[in-house]
């Protein structure tokens, strides 16, 4: 009964247009009133605050700033000529160079939005420009913009390992290989697409072009070799990581590349600032309500029943896949990883899936999630930089999507994918 009047206002406050973060408290609080009274409010609002008192919660603030102040320099304009300077010439090639770019600028933003914003916006007219068709160039983008919730550093591992009380710095290792696996895969069927199309192999760059290029985007691509290295060297935690990150990427862009001028900073502080706080107002109405999900022993009610339904591994992973992607269609990351882990994770434990491959397969449904209407935020970030409706970039984001789709069913059945890397180097 908990559980039912539970979700039933939550989604009633979601059909109202009520924001997610609200309904996600305001749910909560309603239904323990109702049923335990106002003893557990006072309880619930104390949680509130607590949840946010987590050390390794003060890297997501830190990301975002890097992130920021590297898409708006010319960080990303640097990387995408070193990308194009690699694999410009395939067929296919200026797409192609857009995936690698975002697979780079991924690991240095961390996250998704941005790196479709400050990839897209500059590739998508040489894209066009260049012959293809705009859904090739919308498709492309707006797909491999999404690996930077997988690529590490990412903000969705970061709340992910704090709400399952994981080691974040393996969850990052763990999704190296699984993000490096479908960004190839993206890249693999953009190059066959391109062949179909006519477009064929040009005059590669010399060798002498590809240094220059990569002399030039030096400097932004060391913040992934400081934020990796860093962590993984154990010169520091993935927490004091984006920290130094920020710093490095504020004194990149002001003393080297001198992108940014010092007047520019208080906007970008102000947008990150903002970005920030409503990612953590949203942790915080989404810790409260899995902490009374808790007292109400709803996990521990919810592993009990799937035991006695006797359902194996690869049928719970099954279930589990086809409830993010359904949950990723309404809600964004923050709010699903911090309502379902409680629920799945014990039952996920019992049948035996390590929890640093469960992960990983959550992140790629959050992935796949910020591609799907109605609440897809890359897809109205590709909407708003290509001038496309959303309707049309919904259509060409899809063949990319089903191939992203295929990717995630190897990352879930094969957990070596996502274990391998972590077991060599962290041994775990």
């Amino acid at each position: 009964m908990i559980v039912a009047v539970l979700f039933g206002v939550f989604f009633l406050l979601l059909f109202l247009s009520v924001p997610v973060a609200v309904a996600l408290g305001l749910s909560t609080f309603i239904t323990a009133y109702f049923f335990e009274g106002s003893d557990l409010l006072i309880d619930l609002s104390s949680n509130l605050f607590q949840q946010l008192d987590k050390y390794a919660l003060m890297a997501i603030p830190m990301f975002i700033l890097a992130g920021n102040l590297l898409s708006k320099g010319g960080s990303a304009k640097r990387i995408i000529e070193f990308a194009k300077a690699f694999v410009g010439h395939l067929p296919g090639g200026l797409p192609i160079a857009a995936i690698l770019a975002s697979i780079v600028f991924a690991a240095v933003s961390g996250s998704s939005p941005a790196t479709v914003a400050a990839i897209g916006s500059i590739m998508f007219g040489a894209i066009t420009a260049a012959g293809y068709p705009k859904t090739y160039a919308i498709g492309t983008i707006t797909t491999a913009g999404s690996l930077g919730i997988l690529i590490p550093p990412s903000i969705v591992m970061i709340i992910y390992g704090v709400t399952a009380d994981q080691s974040i710095g393996k969850l990052f290792i763990a999704g190296i290989i699984p993000g490096l696996l479908i960004g190839s895969m993206l890249m693999a069927v953009t190059y066959v697409g391109a062949k179909r199309l006519g477009f064929k192999k040009t005059t590669p760059a010399s060798w002498k072009v590809r240094w220059e290029k990569f002399k030039e985007s030096f400097w932004a691509l060391m913040t992934i070799v400081i934020i990796i290295g860093g962590i993984y060297g154990g010169i520091f935690t993935p927490t004091e990581a984006a920290a130094v990150s920020a710093i490095w990427a504020l004194f990149v862009s002001i003393v080297i590349y001198k992108d940014i001028k010092i007047q520019e900073l208080g906007d970008v502080f102000f947008e990150s600032a903002k970005t920030s706080g409503i990612i953590l107002f949203i942790i915080a109405n989404a810790s409260v309500f899995a902490y009374f999900l808790t007292l109400e022993n709803i996990p521990e009610m919810l592993t009990q029943f799937v035991l006695h339904m006797h359902l194996n591994k690869v049928m719970f992973l099954i279930a589990v896949n086809i409830i993010l992607l359904i949950a990723g269609n309404f809600m964004e990351p923050s709010s699903i990883i911090m309502i379902m882990v409680p629920l799945l994770l014990p039952i996920a434990k019992t049948l035996g899936i390590d929890p640093i491959h469960f992960g990983v397969i959550i992140t790629i449904n959050m992935e796949l999630g910020m591609l799907t209407p109605p609440v897809g935020l890359n897809l109205f970030v590709a909407s708003g930089i290509t001038g496309e409706p959303i309707k049309e970039v919904v259509k060409s984001v899809l063949p990319w999507f089903l191939v992203m789709l295929i990717g995630l069913l190897l990352i879930t059945y094969i957990p070596e994918i996502s274990l391998w890397l972590p077991n060599k180097m962290m041994g775990m």
